[in-house]
């Protein structure tokens, strides 16, 4: 079992920038594969970014490829999301998750979420 608890989320003006942090606990977390969904108001949740275990490969939804920056500590068992030049259409819930069991993209293929942080973008 694993635990995920995001922070960071808030209001930025759009340009701005937020981190994102989650902190996991339970299960080794150093080992597992991790992600970032999120989900606006009436729309799917959407995959944004996932780390390999190691940190070393990193993946990007190409509407935050070049402005997201996914990273983790795993000695701080802790996952971060740098998010610079935010836009409007980036305000939504952000999910962390891990315990891939599936194609990574899908919501359906991690096994732990955590509760969400929101994060809202003025124009």
């Amino acid at each position: 079992q694993v635990q995920l608890v995001e922070s960071g989320g808030g209001l930025v003006q759009a340009g701005g920038s937020l981190r994102l942090s989650c902190v996991a606990s339970g299960r080794t977390f150093s080992s597992s594969r991790m992600t970032w969904f999120r989900q606006a108001p009436g729309k799917e949740r959407e995959f944004v970014a996932a780390i390999s275990w190691s940190g070393s490969s990193t993946y990007y939804a190409d509407s935050v490829k070049g402005r997201f920056t996914i990273s983790r500590d795993n000695a701080k068992n802790t996952m971060y999301l740098q998010m610079n030049s935010l836009k409007p259409e980036d305000a939504a819930v952000y999910y962390c998750a891990a315990g891939l069991i599936g194609t990574m993209t899908f919501p359906a293929s991690w096994k732990y979420w955590g509760q969400g942080t929101q994060v809202t973008v003025s124009s």
